[in-house]
């Protein structure tokens, strides 16, 4: 049995020790769940996404290069606190990159399974995500929600899930120049120039233009 990662109410394991069975028994079902779902939709094709290539095109180097992480939420007597999971999340990227290249720091993912989450209803896992997405995007994450019912379409056709899972859970990995479509808010928008300021490919920046002159229409109006 391998030793988990992980402080209070988060453990984490590499997918490679899920694999092999290093975890506790109480927390295998889902873990392995969630990883035969990452090596069978996450990485590979489907005629609904409107474009080629796999859903995910991190996931199958991360897993790779044994940088994606399973994780799960655990009561420790006293309730489980999802915001500290959640801080938690954060604080074990941060250490779990420190030390890499800017090239695998970038392949990176860190999911905690959330089983005891209604699996019909998203709101709560939403509303989580939603909370928490400001503070990580300043510190340059992204944090994703994914539910068996996510009705959020994706970017190449919106008749498109790609994130529905099997079990509620949450995401987190580096913000990526490729991921100006989901940041919403200006301070997002800000995070963003700060880092890529010198890097945006050219439909980026015409992603840019497009929207500053929107709220420059609104702000007239």
């Amino acid at each position: 049995m391998s030793a988990a990662l992980g402080d209070d109410q988060l453990l984490l394991w590499p997918a490679s020790q899920v694999r092999s069975g290093a975890v506790p028994a109480e927390h295998r079902g889902p873990l392995n769940e969630i990883l035969d779902w990452s090596e069978e939709f996450l990485v590979t094709s489907n005629p609904a996404l409107g474009r080629t290539g796999p859903v995910c095109p991190y996931t199958a180097p991360s897993l790779r290069k044994d940088l994606y992480y399973l994780g799960v939420a655990v009561d420790d007597g006293g309730g489980l606190d999802m915001p500290a999971v959640i801080a938690q999340l954060r604080t074990w990227h941060a250490r779990l990159t420190a030390e890499l290249s800017e090239a695998d720091r970038e392949l990176v993912a860190l999911l905690v399974v959330l089983p005891h989450l209604d699996h019909t209803d998203s709101t709560e896992l939403d509303e989580l995500q939603r909370k928490a997405k400001d503070e990580f995007v300043a510190e340059g994450l992204m944090i994703g929600q994914f539910h068996p019912v996510c009705p959020e379409p994706g970017l190449w056709s919106r008749t498109f899930r790609p994130l529905r899972s099997p079990i509620p859970l949450l995401a987190v990995r580096q913000l990526l120049v490729f991921d100006l479509p989901f940041l919403e808010s200006e301070p997002h928008l800000e995070r963003y120039l700060t880092r890529f300021a010198d890097t945006i490919p050219a439909r980026m920046r015409n992603q840019i233009v497009a929207r500053m002159t929107n709220n420059n229409h609104l702000d007239v109006a």
